[in-house]
């Protein structure tokens, strides 16, 4: 049987950990739930005491948001894993369809959901940038052609359209510890799948809202756009597949594509 584990990661004194913990002990096939952090506290522990979840620490913190997601990504053996973001929730059959295509196509390096936004509590499931993306998905919804490195690739190449709270992993098939440990801050998700997008094996997207994306403040991917080394972290990725001119080009239009996430 396909074994399957969240692994929360967990930073400081998020409000919405317990939300996000519920959501993934609530799951029709009943996953495995432990959370990670870098950065252990009475919080945490509380929370994870009134769950009986057990606290997986990072043992060398401090380096940056792609290692945190890369220890959590390996710190447990199980066939299948999610890393789940703190702030966001999961729909009661997320893992069940995980599973489900994983038993399908058995070569997935990595399977991942359509998403939705959660922004002032409300679930939004239409607006610029998730159009934009799911656009950009559109040559992974031909599964049996998935696994070729041209359309995993040509699903990359005009932007990040993956949510990463979204994706499910698979060790045995992606064979590397080091996916998303780098030195962004912004485009690392997007740095990780074009690293996967050369490793032989299936993206298979499941073409369901089967996760909620919290957009608010506090959150990660508001505070990286805000930031200057986010257009420069964009250009040195989209030049892995356009040369200069072009890079340059969809850089500036990628960045006022992404404006939406920001509160």
């Amino acid at each position: 049987m396909i074994t399957h584990t969240f692994v929360v990661l967990a930073y400081k004194e998020s409000q919405y950990l317990e939300n996000c913990i519920c959501s993934v002990l609530n799951q029709e096939f009943k996953s495995k739930v432990v959370i990670a952090t870098s950065t252990p506290n009475s919080f945490i522990k509380n929370i994870a005491d009134k769950y009986n979840l057990n606290i997986i620490v990072n043992p060398n913190p401090g380096k940056g948001i792609g290692y945190d997601f890369d220890f959590a990504r390996t710190c447990v053996d199980s066939d299948l894993i999610t890393i789940a973001h703190q702030d966001d929730v999961y729909e009661r059959v997320y893992s069940k369809r995980m599973v489900e295509n994983f038993n399908i196509f058995p070569d997935s390096t990595i399977l991942f959901s359509d998403y939705f936004e959660i922004r002032n509590n409300e679930k939004v499931f239409e607006n610029t940038n998730l159009k934009i993306k799911r656009f950009l998905l559109k040559p992974l919804n031909f599964k049996n052609v998935s696994n070729k490195k041209i359309i995993k690739r040509m699903s990359l190449a005009f932007g990040d359209p993956i949510c990463c709270p979204a994706v499910t992993f698979c060790q045995k098939n992606l064979k590397v510890n080091t996916l998303f440990a780098c030195d962004m801050k912004c485009s690392v998700d997007w740095n990780a799948w074009e690293i996967a997008s050369n490793i032989k094996g299936r993206f298979l997207f499941v073409n369901e809202p089967l996760m909620g994306h919290r957009i608010h403040e506090e959150s990660t991917t508001t505070e990286i756009l805000e930031g200057n080394n986010r257009i420069k972290e964009d250009y040195e990725i989209y030049q892995r597949f356009w040369i200069k001119p072009v890079a340059k080009l969809l850089t500036k239009l990628y960045s006022n594509s992404e404006k939406s996430n920001q509160i």
